[in-house]
């Protein structure tokens, strides 16, 4: 039965992709890849959080269909990843199962089948396989044709109708390129079909708790000196942060004809700047609480001083989000500005789980497990968003000025809202020119496109 079914999804494999572009295949290969994995671990699809890596990877597929993007694939490949490595091991954290899936898929037939066992403790009790003789096969299969080749070639030039039957025979049907991808499918199904786990590194991370212990160094004296320290520190980067906050404040209530001149250089050179700050913030507080000083009784200064800076630092990416705003305000949206967004709220979530790494005695690991699920979360969700169309629909109705190159050279997700400003807005004749232009290659495009290829796109196009 799993011989059949990987044969099946083989040639399913190789129809969906062999000599296609990226559309309606993606999504099918999308539930074809969940159904082989349901036939073999129907057990471990009951967990809740399979079912959700389940989803996720369904509606990353789904979303390419709708609107495929480059970012919308990559969250696509990530939840492939993701739901395979958590069925080699569904206890584990996500970059474990980033880790686990990529390998399963590349080295999960040769792992089963030639991986040495490290554990026999009793021999007598394992039924011993016997290896597979490649030669004999070999042997079997070329050896017959070799021969079978040679006297039909023999037999040809001895007998005329002989070779007129043989010349008859076409098999110009038979596309290699097409069996070779379906090749390909059947060993990428055949890797993943039962998931397996890079086992140090599994292991490792299933012994490794969220919680941090005091270790055997714990010494009051030195502990004492560290809390000294830190205290100094911090009030000291408190100070700062305070000064820059009321001084960002001024800079952010000044004139508004002068904050609109000055918006591109401020945004430019000083939002890379204090994105690294927020970094190094949380290392340095990563790098205080460490260890043993976490259960020195003395300490609650010290904490309330790095709860103070955290909210302080929070306090700085509304800062930031507020410049990057005003900035796409005055000049309009581009992928840049909405990564600034995007990571401003990666930040604020480092900064809110580093304040319960210290007020709950976590360790580092906590912040890590914590934080890729929730990066893994966001990348899903903002694949699902059509952020060209909106980046073009944004900028037409609402920026003050914008770059219109740099629209057209977005992807054809933004084409027929860019044809409908040909009778909203007042274009010069290059810009109606150009957008025309990228108009008919999309429809083209569209309607030239096989099944496998379908989009949304389209079905609206039928309906205009």
């Amino acid at each position: 039965m799993k011989k059949l079914a990987l044969f099946i999804a083989a040639l399913l494999f190789s129809t969906f992709f062999y000599d296609q572009s990226i559309g309606l295949n993606l999504f099918l290969f999308s539930i074809l890849t969940v159904v082989i994995l349901f036939i073999n671990n129907q057990t471990y699809f009951k967990n809740r959080k399979t079912q959700i890596y389940s989803a996720a990877y369904l509606i990353t597929g789904l979303t390419i269909f709708f609107h495929s993007s480059t970012l919308s694939i990559i969250a696509n490949v990530v939840s492939f990843f993701t739901l395979i490595g958590h069925l080699s091991e569904t206890k584990s954290s996500i970059y474990i199962n980033w880790l686990n899936g990529l390998y399963t898929t590349i080295a999960g037939f040769f792992h089963r089948n030639f991986a040495i066992s490290e554990t026999k403790s009793n021999e007598d009790d394992i039924e011993k396989k016997e290896p597979i003789d490649y030669l004999h096969w070999a042997k079997i299969i070329l050896i017959p044709a070799v021969i079978l080749i040679t006297f039909i070639a023999l037999y040809k030039e001895g007998n005329p109708v002989f070779s007129n039957i043989i010349e008859k025979i076409d098999f110009s049907f038979v596309n290699i390129q097409w069996l070779l991808v379906a090749g390909l499918g059947y060993y990428l199904f055949n890797n993943i079909y039962a998931p397996i786990e890079v086992e140090p590194a599994t292991e490792l991370d299933l012994k490794t708790e969220n919680s941090l212990q005091k270790t055997s160094a714990f010494s009051l004296p030195k502990l004492k000196q560290e809390n000294q320290l830190g205290v100094i520190l911090i009030s000291l980067l408190n100070a700062l942060i305070v000064l820059y906050l009321i001084t960002d404040i001024a800079f952010l209530t000044s004139d508004m004809e002068i904050r609109a001149s000055l918006f591109s250089a401020q945004v430019h050179s000083g939002i890379n700047a204090l994105i690294a700050s927020i970094v190094i913030a949380i290392m340095i507080l990563l790098y205080v609480f460490r260890g043993n000083l976490n259960f020195y009784e003395q300490n609650k200064t010290l904490k309330r001083l790095a709860y103070t800076w955290i909210i302080l630092n929070i306090l700085l990416v509304i800062s930031i989000a507020f410049k990057n705003s005003q900035y796409i305000y005055y000049f309009g949206l581009t992928y840049k500005r909405i990564g600034v967004l995007v990571y401003l709220i990666l930040a604020t979530i480092g900064l809110v789980t580093t304040l319960l790494k210290i007020s709950s005695i976590k360790n580092n690991w906590y912040l890590f497990r914590v934080n890729t699920q929730a990066a893994f979360i966001i990348l899903v969700m903002s694949s699902a968003i059509n952020w060209d169309y909106h980046i073009t629909n944004y900028n037409f109705k609402y920026a003050k000025s914008m770059d219109f190159k740099y629209l057209l050279n977005l992807s054809n997700n933004n084409t027929f809202i860019l044809n409908e400003q040909l009778n909203t807005k007042a274009l010069d004749e290059d810009d109606v020119a150009q957008i025309k232009s990228k108009y008919h290659k999309y429809i083209y495009q569209l309607r030239t496109n096989n099944w496998q290829e379908l989009l949304y796109d389209n079905f609206k196009l039928n309906k205009k």
